[in-house]
């Protein structure tokens, strides 16, 4: 029997969902679907199948559900399907959870000991022809980009040496290069990280090891033209409270925080580490160089964003302190070892993207959704939630802000350009809001030029999307040509 928790986390709006369905041609509410979007948006949900074993656990420890939405002429088709990770598999023959506690696998069924236990719930992304769903735990799974039906877990044909590959990848626009990296790449709590990098057909050219100054959560990391460069932020691991029973990672204010540089491409011993006092981030928007100079560009609060995860210091969650404002932080890799921060946007917020033809080089235009707009009277007073979706100008401060409006609640958005060769910035913005009062979702068309003025289009769920972490937009020729880019479908790699 079925049966979860009485807690919020799994109740009203973001209660559990457990379907997976099709629907062709969603109706189109409100304007129209601009015909220049030829392609797909891929996002993945978190959406658990079994109640954990932990009972009232938190949200990054449930399954990935991988949505799509399909342009094509002005129409929209919507599909969900879970990624059949092993977990998952494991769990839906056992008609029970048998993994316990978020990154805790002391906290499994024995039944499980030894098995991958990642969700692939945090991103969805294509390169070298292939759909990956992916979480930082584990390696990538691989994707049917047209019916999302699971072909396995990927491993770049055994070039995957570490046990672990990051949700945030990020590629090399001019070259086509994947940047990817593992932490905790020799297991749970180990200060062990694997840098790669695989040129545009998948094939990796790369491999670099190092280890960071403390075992920590590594969500995101940054990468310049000729630079990465690797934030260690003090959501601490450790092996003890682990084998204990306890979080997998804490909140340590009293810790430093590192960058990591390393020259693209760079051996291991040539990562140079520059410190700073105790501060929050999480999400990278870019990074970029002048040879000798590296910015990266994040929000930055003063602690932890995340409830679930206990503070050593045993104060309470405070989230006036977890707002975030997007910051530049810059590091001269030819003087003294240090982080100059300067702030960029006096609107907190977080999910910062932008136009991933400009990614690595230096930009002008980035998106993001917001809790305020401090001194615009359109929005009203800040509640904590996300309820606003902006283009944002990293160097003048400009703000261009829509609200979708009360009890609406905007997720990451995903730039789209209206051309491959359009200006920076050209383009659209998709977002899906969650309706709450409605109880179901739209994904809305913006003019990525003209936020405030409101959705191009509207199209309307008949049902709700859970609450989503990441996604990416993949053209149609991309799509079309991935079998020409080194992978047809069914051809995932190692790991099967």
């Amino acid at each position: 029997m079925v049966r979860f928790p009485d807690a919020p986390v799994f109740a009203g709006f973001n209660r559990p969902m457990r379907f997976e369905g099709d629907l062709y041609d969603v109706e189109v509410v409100q304007g129209e679907v601009p015909r220049q979007l030829d392609g797909t948006f891929y996002r993945v949900q978190l959406d658990p199948q079994y109640p954990a074993k932990a009972g009232d656990d938190m949200p990054f420890n449930w399954d990935g559900m991988v949505t799509s939405f399909r342009f094509e002429d002005g129409h929209v088709d919507f599909r969900s399907r879970y990624v059949r990770t092993p977990r998952f598999v494991a769990e839906r023959a056992a008609r029970r959870a048998l993994f316990g506690s978020y990154r805790n696998p002391f906290t499994d069924d024995p039944s499980v000991a030894g098995m991958v236990r990642g969700l692939a719930n945090t991103n969805v992304y294509f390169h070298g022809g292939r759909l990956l769903a992916a979480k930082e735990d584990s390696p990538p799974i691989e994707l049917d980009p047209e019916t999302l039906d699971t072909i396995g877990p990927f491993d770049w044909g055994g070039a995957l040496t570490s046990v672990t590959a990051t949700a945030h990848p990020k590629v090399d626009p001019v070259t086509g290069e994947l940047v990817f990296f593992g932490y905790a790449a020799t297991g749970e709590a180990t200060p062990d990280v694997a840098y790669y990098e695989a040129d545009a057909t998948g094939k990796v050219v790369h491999e670099a090891w190092f280890q960071v100054p403390y075992p920590a959560m590594i969500h995101d990391f940054a990468v310049s033209e000729h630079f990465v460069v690797f934030p260690i932020i003090p959501l601490v691991m450790d092996l003890d409270r682990l084998r204990a029973g306890g979080a997998a990672f804490a909140w340590d204010p009293e810790r430093e925080i590192y960058l990591g540089v390393l020259p693209r491409k760079g051996g291991g011993d040539e990562v140079v580490w520059h410190r700073a006092s105790n501060r929050f981030a999480s999400h990278i928007m870019n990074a970029f160089d002048d040879g000798r100079h590296v910015h990266v560009d994040t929000p930055v609060g003063r602690t932890s964003a995340f409830p679930f995860f206990p503070d050593l210091s045993g104060k309470p969650f405070d989230p006036l302190a977890t707002s975030a404002y997007l910051s530049r932080w810059t590091v001269d890799t030819e003087g003294a070892p240090g982080i100059g921060e300067r702030r960029l946007l006096e609107a907190p917020g977080e999910f910062p993207r932008m136009d991933d033809r400009f990614a690595t080089r230096p930009y002008r235009f980035g998106a993001m959704a917001l809790t305020d707009v401090p001194g615009d009277s359109r929005f009203g007073p800040p509640t904590g939630a996300y309820r606003i979706v902006a283009a944002v100008d990293p160097e003048s401060g400009r703000v261009d802000a829509y609200s979708p409006g009360p009890r609406s609640t905007p997720q990451e958005p995903c730039f789209v350009p209206r051309a491959p060769d359009a200006p920076e910035g050209d383009g659209y913005l998709l977002v899906v809001v969650g309706r709450l009062d409605e109880v179901r979702s739209d994904l809305v068309v913006l003019d990525a030029r003209d936020v405030a003025a409101g959705p191009l289009a509207t199209v309307a769920l008949p049902f709700r999307l859970r609450y989503g972490l990441h996604g990416n937009w993949v053209d149609r020729a991309v799509l079309d040509g991935r079998s020409r880019s080194g992978a047809a479908p069914g051809t995932g790699g190692g790991g099967r």
